[in-house]
């Protein structure tokens, strides 16, 4: 327990380092060294924890709570042989103390042994009536093996316990959305609110249950009894907005957001929300206000560079969309969305080697989506480079294969290329894998549309008999 200054029990604190500073010996019973030492760990201040438990160790040698926290420092230290001899001795001696098993616990939990480690919390259970905080470490222990069915009731259970465990809620409700079991954790909100009706987190909690299920009038009704059980609940605010948005309630949402700056500092996020409303009632002006009030406000925020770049991509000022872009690649140039939309403007703007050298950054930090290629190969057939496109459209193939998007383009570039073979044989592909996108090579390649031989092929699909 932390001492204050303000408390009776902060005496035995500076009666301590009163002795620490004069070299005088001063006895302290067991209870007064335990808190001496968990207010030096608590503030990050281990050698003077170690040094009041090796004071404390010679006036209280019996004492098995001590030895714990002595366990707890070497297992800091990750001193895990030292730590596991002293849990031994203990156990011989104590072997019904559950922190004993706890601490063990701990121990192979840190070695990554967590089934080693349930297996210990779950034997410490069965001696103790106060199992909060063991059921909070068993549902961890699951967490780390994945194995969220078991956490989920685990927490369900230290709540049990403690229904003021808002921890344990939030990773129950965790467990629920990773099994997408939002039906389960509506129920269970619904019990948890019936012991404790004017708790704002379950009411948070559960308007977002609603929200997954696309219940956006219930989802409001949870987060309007939030704010009544909390008026000073950013997060039920949030909530609120964003629902209202799902609703096209633009008005009323950003009314919630600007609630959230001035109940807290503002946030990147609100802003960025309240410019997105302004923007769907057309208010160009205000959206940009906020727009730039977001990059202003949390700079590596990259939703805030992309809105606003896409902003005045949607105004049609290209340059301005450009100059944004750039400013946030300036600040972090290995987001793959930043280079996706500096290629699409430079390419809008016919800057063909900017746009190229764009392309290019997305696939070398993995991004290798299948419009990325297309986007990219076509910009490349405008500029007449066959042979590169050719080069990056085989290397989609292999991520994307019998995909006919890229088949069609490669045989109409071969065909540029003076390759009829090559074209022949993946004209054919692309027509096997999707006949009815065969427009592809009549709108991007007319010239080759238009050879007879081309046109003998595709006819041989429609009609095989030919």
């Amino acid at each position: 327990m932390p001492f204050s200054a303000h408390e009776d029990h902060n005496l035995p604190l500076q009666k301590f380092e009163s002795m620490l500073k004069t070299n005088d010996v001063y006895f302290f019973d067991s209870e007064d060294f335990q808190e001496i030492i968990h207010h030096y760990l608590d503030i990050g201040k281990v050698s003077l924890a170690k040094k009041a438990l090796q004071i404390s160790l010679k006036q209280h040698p019996a004492s098995t709570e001590l030895k714990l926290l002595k366990v707890e420092i070497l297992v800091f230290e990750n001193q895990f042989d030292q730590a596991e001899n002293l849990l031994e001795e203990l156990q011989f001696l104590e072997s019904n103390n559950e922190e004993i098993y706890i601490q063990k616990a701990n121990i192979y939990s840190k070695q990554d042994n967590h089934a080693k480690a349930i297996e210990l919390l779950s034997q410490a259970l069965s001696m103790t009536d106060d199992n909060s905080d063991i059921y909070s470490l068993l549902g961890m222990e699951y967490l780390f093996v994945d194995d969220y069915l078991s956490a989920k009731n685990a927490f369900i259970q230290c709540l049990s316990e403690d229904f003021e465990d808002y921890t344990a809620l939030y990773n129950a409700i965790y467990c629920f959305d990773y099994l997408e079991d939002f039906d389960g954790a509506i129920g269970f909100l619904n019990d948890y609110l019936d012991r404790n009706p004017y708790c704002e987190v379950a009411w948070h909690q559960l308007g977002k249950q609603f929200v997954m299920k696309g219940m956006h009038k219930e989802a409001l009704s949870c987060f309007d009894f939030a704010i009544y059980s909390d008026d000073t609940f950013v997060g039920a605010y949030l909530e609120k907005g964003r629902t209202l948005e799902r609703l096209k309630r633009y008005n009323e949402a950003i009314e919630h957001y600007e609630i959230t700056l001035e109940l807290e500092d503002p946030t990147s996020f609100a802003y960025l929300r309240i410019g997105k409303c302004h923007e769907k009632l057309g208010n160009v002006k205000l959206a940009k206000k906020f727009y730039y009030k977001t990059v202003h406000e949390d700079p590596l925020l990259d939703k805030g560079w992309i809105a606003i770049t896409d902003f005045y991509y949607r105004q049609k000022d290209y340059e301005k969309a450009l100059y944004y872009i750039n400013k946030a690649i300036n600040i972090d140039s290995e987001n793959v969305l930043y280079w996706k939309r500096c290629a699409k403007i430079n390419a809008h703007m016919m800057l063909y080697t900017e746009a190229s050298y764009a392309y290019e950054k997305t696939l070398e930090l993995g991004n290798y989506e299948l419009q990325t290629y297309l986007s990219w190969a076509d910009l490349m057939l405008e500029h007449y480079d066959y042979d590169i496109a050719v080069d990056y459209l085989l290397q989609a193939l292999e991520f994307y294969p019998e995909q006919a998007d890229l088949e069609y383009r490669i045989a109409g570039m071969y065909y540029m290329l003076q390759e009829p073979s090559k074209g022949d044989r993946y004209l054919k592909k692309a027509l096997e894998h999707n006949f009815e996108e065969k427009d592809i090579i009549e709108i991007l390649f007319p010239e080759v549309y238009n050879q007879n031989a081309v046109k003998n092929i595709i006819r041989s699909f429609k009609n095989p008999s030919i």
